[in-house]
């Protein structure tokens, strides 16, 4: 409701409390007397007809805004859902840098330990940015078979009673994303 609206309806309480206050005067009552009955139906027809118009307005204006939020509300959806991974691109493409410098590097490196120690900066620099973005890696170690993290690609005799039911080895790592699995790890389960 905008203020134009809270301003009339203020008005009309207050002149409605000023018409119930008011006593009504000898002169004023003997008019109210001489007037027919049939000019005061018109007249509460009139302001029926006024507040019929007056609410008329008020929904179509009402109508109207929420049509207004309704659009604007799946305009910010449709850019949400559009540019919601742009923070996590951004977050990436330092490390995308890094495989660049990395392989021109590579192309000319004669000295195979400090390649790999560079290879193994940009995936603890990776891993890191990935964390930050709230994912994680399923743990699998010794873990026992779970049907909402793993998904069992073979089974295996286990080496012993202990590690029936449990993972024996995993051949992709999964991961999981502010505690929702986003990817399965693929493991081979003794049986």
């Amino acid at each position: 409701m905008n203020k134009e609206e809270e301003k009339k309806i203020e008005t009309e309480k207050t002149e409605e409390e000023e018409l119930q206050n008011e006593k009504p005067t000898e002169q004023e009552t003997a008019a109210d007397n001489e007037q027919p009955e049939e000019l005061t139906v018109e007249q509460q027809l009139e302001k029926a007809h006024e507040e019929i118009a007056d609410l008329n307005d008020r929904l179509l204006r009402k109508i109207a805004e929420f049509e207004n939020y309704r659009k604007r509300t799946i305009k910010e959806k449709t850019e949400l859902i559009l540019n919601g991974g742009e923070k996590t691109v951004t977050s990436i493409l330092p490390v995308l840098d890094d495989m660049e410098r990395a392989m021109k590097n590579m192309q000319t490196a004669e000295n195979v330990p400090a390649v790999l120690e560079g290879v193994e900066l940009i995936y603890k620099k990776f891993i890191s940015i990935l964390e930050h973005q709230g994912v994680k890696p399923i743990d699998t170690t010794n873990a026992d078979f779970n049907v909402d993290q793993h998904e069992a690609i073979a089974q295996l005799p286990a080496p012993s009673d202990e590690m029936k039911g449990k993972v024996i080895d995993c051949t992709l790592t999964g991961y999981t994303m502010n505690d929702k699995v986003i990817r399965h790890a693929q493991v081979v389960v003794g049986v």
